[in-house]
């Protein structure tokens, strides 16, 4: 049975803002991020899409991104949490390497990339695989949900993604253990326009 996961990046917040390495560590949202988590909502509520379960990450820009866009019961899962950065949490984005990062910051205490990417994929597995989980949303992180859609890029119908802003909402079908991108929706925050790409 083809299931459908909304994987959405949290609204921005003070270390975005400040453009600070923003991982395990958290700060909380803007004026504009609380803004941002409001239009994404809207997205969901103009299509008449609910979710059977909803998930975010334990970090609380993630959960509070997700109260803003329903009010439904809700579950945090450790799984979901952005890329651990180590040391370099809370730093200048400056510092960061060159892209892609690799296993750069397991020698400063972070998670080695593939770790991470599989830490993601088996939560969002782990979720889909349950009962009564037909809509699911899941509030995420940018790395995160962009080491998601690269790892699946293999079964994408609307090939590679980039600009992957805050509130910005990845659909994915889930169907025999594999998932594939069918839509990736960002926002014009001004307008409040919701802008698609679909295959």
């Amino acid at each position: 049975m083809k299931k459908t996961l909304y994987l959405m990046r949290h609204g921005q917040t003070l270390f975005n803002q400040r453009k600070k390495i923003q991982g395990f560590c958290d700060a909380p949202l803007t004026e504009l991020g609380v803004k941002q988590a409001k239009i994404a909502g809207s997205y969901f509520k103009e299509h008449k899409i609910s979710f059977d379960q909803a998930y975010s990450s334990t970090s609380e820009r993630a959960s509070d991104t997700l109260e803003l866009i329903t009010d439904r019961n809700y579950t945090r899962l450790k799984g979901l949490k952005e890329w651990n950065f180590g040391t370099f949490e809370g730093e200048s984005e400056d510092l960061n390497p060159p892209l892609p990062y690799g296993d750069f910051f397991a020698a400063y205490g972070g998670e080695r990339e593939i770790d991470f990417r599989n830490r993601l994929i088996e939560t969002m597995e782990n979720m889909m695989n349950q009962d009564n989980h037909e809509v699911v949303l899941a509030v995420s992180h940018g790395a995160a949900c962009a080491q998601f859609a690269r790892y699946w890029e293999k079964t994408s119908e609307i090939g590679k993604i980039t600009g992957l802003k805050n509130c910005c909402i990845l659909k994915f079908e889930y169907e025999n253990g594999e998932f594939t991108l069918v839509n990736f929706i960002n926002h014009d925050f001004e307008s409040g326009i919701h802008i698609e790409n679909t295959k």
